[in-house]
């Protein structure tokens, strides 16, 4: 692999014998040091693994986050038909040095660097007598999307990759993340640690995550052993999704959605909307920013409302420079009540800059892609229909679609205007009578094999809805 290479422990480690003792403080990095404990408690007998290292590290200029990838040979549990399987560990997430190298250092008390690392599990193939190192390439995706954004990972979020994680013909072809079942979470000097595993999914199941949630579909996982079983060890070879081999579990699907509603708060999409309220040429029309000596700022209440839509979603077909990420933070969606606020502390703020005043609209036009339109029905049924919002941010410039339902605290839009736009954000209020009507009309979007252009109008509402080919948000007219 070009730029990486294979070492093992021994050319970081000092010798054994006193002087190396003397001198493990300042030869052996503190943080790495722990990491390699929790992994020594597990692998007592492989104390130096099979390492990919990246040849410059990332604090010399390299590219690769991840300074290195630990492999273990775990030989699984045979007696609760756990497979014998190749185990990923990362180095370089959490602060291996604690001398702002990487990382600032901010104390022993909060998280080390990101505060975790990475995992993955791969199925050993018979014959298979050295880890695959895809696993690692795919781990370094990752941390270069948390380093460039500083989105952290949670458990049960979900990774929208479209594409085989291994290049291959499979169909695990998307990823789930959940706490390592072995590993556990270790305090290092400079802050604490925990693991989370990759699970490679098929697309029926990260469908089903992003319309229930990441958890649902981790247990039902963990259930199906040919799936992943009670440590979710992923098997590329996999060709039958949860859903094939237990068709029952797609009622608990059906169910978790209809008592649950969906966690997904947002996506990253290609999307656009227009004003047909005032002609286009209005140089003020939803496209337009209001330009000044200098932009105004958003108000520290206009940020919290649109922290967690905006900052992180499900990216879709954009995987050229970053991994599509769709999270949710701990505590989202407590069900303090029926209805969700714009104001959640899960959110985070990336917002657009030149947010001016906030304008009532009495018609808009909403334009889609087809795979952004396919969660149209998500966003009514798993959002709305629970007294939740769902944002829509494009992947082509600071425009944003947040739909919210008529108790949605913070939200500009009311029942009395029900479309209002802060620049180039729009909101859309959906009362639930008109939500139910809208699902019964768009029932063919759930297909990802509907012909295009489609479109949706309700001349009563002065709402429209088309959904377009990709090259239309690819336009640079658009």
């Amino acid at each position: 692999m070009t730029g990486w290479g294979r070492v093992g422990m021994d050319e970081m480690r000092p010798s054994s014998g006193a002087a190396a003792h003397l001198g493990l403080a300042s030869i052996f990095p503190p943080g790495l040091q722990a990491i390699y404990g929790e992994c020594r408690r597990l692998y007592s007998d492989q104390a130096n693994p099979l390492q990919v290292t990246a040849i410059v590290k990332y604090w010399l200029g390299g590219p690769d986050p991840l300074d290195y990838i630990s492999m273990y040979r775990n030989v699984g549990c045979p007696g609760q038909d756990i497979p014998e399987h190749w185990h990923y560990v990362s180095l370089g997430l959490s602060d291996l040095y604690g001398d702002n190298r990487v990382h600032e250092f901010t104390g022993q008390e909060g998280p080390s660097g990101f505060g975790f690392e990475l995992t993955f599990r791969l199925k050993r193939e018979t014959g298979e007598t050295a880890p695959p190192t895809w696993p690692a390439e795919l781990m370094q995706g990752l941390a270069r999307y948390v380093f460039q954004s500083e989105n952290t990972f949670c458990s049960g979020d979900h990774i929208s990759w479209h594409c085989p994680l291994d290049n291959s013909e499979s169909r695990i072809q998307h990823m789930l993340l959940t706490e390592d079942p072995q590993l556990q979470p270790v305090q290092t000097p400079f802050g604490h640690v925990s693991y989370l595993q990759i699970v490679g999914v098929c697309t029926e199941e990260l469908q089903a995550a992003q319309q229930w949630n990441g958890q649902g579909i981790l247990d039902l996982l963990r259930g199906v052993h040919i799936a992943g079983g009670p440590w979710l060890i992923t098997d590329m070879r996999r060709g039958e999704t949860i859903f094939d081999i237990d068709p029952h579990l797609q009622e608990r699907v059906d169910k978790g959605i209809e008592t649950d509603g969906s966690n997904l708060s947002g996506v990253s999409a290609k999307c656009a909307w227009d004003d047909l309220s005032r002609p286009p040429e209005d140089e003020d029309d939803s496209r337009s920013i209001c330009i000044g000596s200098q932009p105004r700022r958003l108000s520290d209440k206009d940020t919290e409302q649109i922290r967690e839509a905006l900052r992180k979603g499900l990216e879709i077909n954009s995987k050229t420079v970053l991994p599509p990420i769709s999270s949710q933070r701990h505590g989202h969606d407590r069900p303090q009540s029926r209805k969700d606020s714009l104001e959640s502390e899960s959110s985070a703020a990336i917002v657009p800059h030149e947010l001016v005043r906030t304008r009532q609209l009495e018609s808009v036009h909403l334009k889609f892609n087809q795979e952004s339109g396919t969660l149209l029905p998500l966003c009514l049924r798993g959002r709305l229909l629970h007294g939740r919002h769902f944002t829509y941010k494009s992947i082509n410039g600071d425009t944003a679609i947040t739909f919210v339902s008529t108790g949605v605290e913070g939200a500009f839009a009311t029942e009395e205007h029900p479309y209002a736009a802060h620049g180039p954000w729009l909101q859309i209020l959906l009362t639930e009578e008109f939500v139910e009507h809208m699902l019964a009309e768009i029932q063919d979007l759930s297909s990802h094999e509907s012909k295009l252009p489609k479109e949706y109008s309700w001349p009563d509402k002065k709402l429209k809805i088309s959904v377009l080919p990709d090259a239309v948000f690819d336009s640079p007219l658009q």
